[in-house]
């Protein structure tokens, strides 16, 4: 099976995704784009806490990757619209990830976006956010409602970890 790298953010979509890949037996590297100081240590320690729920439900390894991703923050948000610093957020995000999987072998990118959900999750900033990464995108949640992804979180382990309480990104 291909390899690919994984977006993680400590929420409850991304192990959820990761879940469905590895169930078809992919190889997955995960990558944290480390958000400090707009948020706390919490969004780390729950990737960590759903890497190694998938690891065990797996058993195999899965490497994670923690890339420094506040200075950047603190750049888009004194040179740039706030209304667009969200998508060029997540392009940086894009392509720090792309550039790992370069480096590592990897095939594919993989996210747990589902369609419309939150603001950066309409198609045209979907599109706007990765016009600048070659690799493929893998969305398994794509065309799930937030029900469906939950159930499926409760079901593999994963739900209580992203629902602890924590600081979520404040740079918008």
């Amino acid at each position: 099976m291909a390899r690919g790298v994984m977006l993680m953010s400590g929420g409850i979509d991304s192990p959820v995704a990761m879940h469905y890949l590895l169930r078809q037996g992919h190889e997955l590297l995960a990558v944290h784009m480390d958000n400090r100081p707009f948020t706390d240590e919490t969004p780390l320690e729950k990737v960590v806490d759903h890497l190694t729920v998938l690891r065990q439900r797996y058993a195999q390894p899965i490497p994670l990757y923690l890339v420094p991703h506040g200075s950047t923050q603190i750049t888009l948000m004194r040179e740039t619209d706030r209304h667009v610093g969200c998508v060029l957020c997540r392009r940086f995000m894009w392509r720090s990830a792309e550039r790992i999987a370069e480096r590592e072998g990897a095939s594919f990118l993989v996210t747990g976006e589902s369609l419309g959900q939150v603001a950066s999750q309409t198609l045209s900033n979907m599109r706007s956010a990765t016009a600048s990464v070659h690799l493929p995108i893998v969305r398994p949640l794509i065309g799930l409602d937030k029900q469906e992804i939950e159930a499926v979180a409760k079901s593999i382990g994963t739900y209580a970890i992203s629902t602890r309480p924590g600081v979520c990104c404040q740079a918008v």
